[in-house]
């Protein structure tokens, strides 16, 4: 059943795009973070810290980008950004790290241990299937990234 003010594409296709869109953004700013704080060998909470800052920061500019190319202001794209990305994101960001963090030695890894770049990868796995049918329930409802399809 679709909701009042509902766009049409609600179902699961829509949804995988959408959670495409967000953990590409997620995973540039993830994986930046997590070598930066590795590299600087920095303890767990502040690498994870600058991951999901990151991770924030790449997602929300990945959409203004988009909205910005639409026509729409710069205050107004990133006030689209912020409705449209912020749950995804945070769920997003809540599975990956909490996936790295009970992987048996991921945080203790370097950039040149195969378990460092294979716990990042599982990671994204299970923040995709976290977050679409999240994404799913948002967009059914006019929510998360419908409100960026409201101005393509």
């Amino acid at each position: 059943m679709e909701h009042h003010g509902a766009p049409a594409m609600t179902g699961w296709p829509t949804a995988v795009r959408a959670t495409l869109h967000c953990l590409t953004g997620c995973a540039i700013g993830e994986i930046l973070g997590m070598a930066i704080g590795t590299a600087l060998a920095w303890h767990d909470a502040p690498t994870m810290a600058l991951a999901i800052v990151l991770a924030f920061t790449f997602g929300y500019a990945f959409t203004v980008w988009g909205v910005l190319r639409s026509g729409l202001g710069p205050r107004a794209a990133v006030r689209v950004a912020l409705a449209a990305d912020t749950v995804s994101i945070a769920v997003m960001e809540l599975a990956d790290n909490g996936t790295i963090l009970l992987f048996p030695g991921a945080m203790e890894a370097t950039l040149s241990d195969a378990l460092f770049w294979l716990s990042l990868a599982l990671s994204f796995v299970v923040a995709f299937l976290v977050t679409t049918p999240v994404n799913k329930w948002m967009i059914a409802r006019g929510r998360g990234h419908a409100v960026v399809h409201r101005h393509h």
